[in-house]
């Protein structure tokens, strides 16, 4: 029940895009169409469920105070939680290096598609704030870091998916010169989160 509360407050309660307003350079640029805005979600859930539960491992076992207890009582005492963010961020450019590969290997013509937002993950405030709501939170297991990781990867996803599909749309509508563009997409992304703000009540 606690993995599934976890789960659902990270997609839609405290959505990444639409609570924190994290991720908005990439989710603004890279939302033009659905094929992109996919390939740039999907590639973002794969970051944060492989570096949310290995940031976790460094949190408690290396970075925090006592963490290097299991080498021996000498080192009970190092506190190098001052490394958080530089370890965090080496971790978070490390497998946005690997998804750049992969995707370039196997998907050229979406590698091409994405640009230079596809290395820009490693700066993605929401890859990082991911890292750092998990050590803020201070989960209990590395499954809840987890789970965690996917659901936020998840709303993020959804959330660019969600508005890339209504840009198509709106691309055809008579829209005022003066709001076409950014201006148009700034007004749905404040009316997507006004709706997303309805989940506020869920508890399960």
């Amino acid at each position: 029940m606690e993995l599934a509360n976890i789960f659902i407050k990270a997609i839609f309660i405290e959505n990444m895009i639409f609570a924190y307003f994290l991720g908005m350079c990439s989710y603004l640029a890279v939302s033009k169409t659905v094929k992109t805005a996919i390939g740039l979600g999907a590639a973002v859930i794969f970051v944060l469920v492989v570096t949310i539960p290995i940031n976790y491992l460094l949190e408690n076992y290396v970075l925090k105070e006592g963490a290097l207890a299991w080498l021996g009582s000498d080192f009970a005492e190092i506190d190098l939680s001052f490394l958080s963010f530089i370890m965090f961020i080496a971790v978070i450019a490390s497998m946005v290096q690997l998804v750049e590969m992969i995707v370039e290997k196997f998907s050229p013509a979406l590698y091409g598609a994405l640009g230079i937002f596809l290395p820009l993950i490693a700066v993605n405030c929401s890859i990082l704030g991911g890292a750092l709501f998990m050590q803020e939170r201070a989960y209990t297991t590395i499954i809840e870091a987890s789970v965690f990781g996917l659901g936020s990867g998840i709303g993020w996803f959804l959330a660019i998916v969600g508005i890339a599909a209504i840009r198509e749309k709106v691309r055809y509508s008579q829209i005022p010169a003066a709001l076409r563009g950014l201006g148009i997409t700034f007004i749905i992304t404040g009316l997507m989160g006004i709706a997303f703000m309805s989940f506020m009540g869920i508890k399960i």
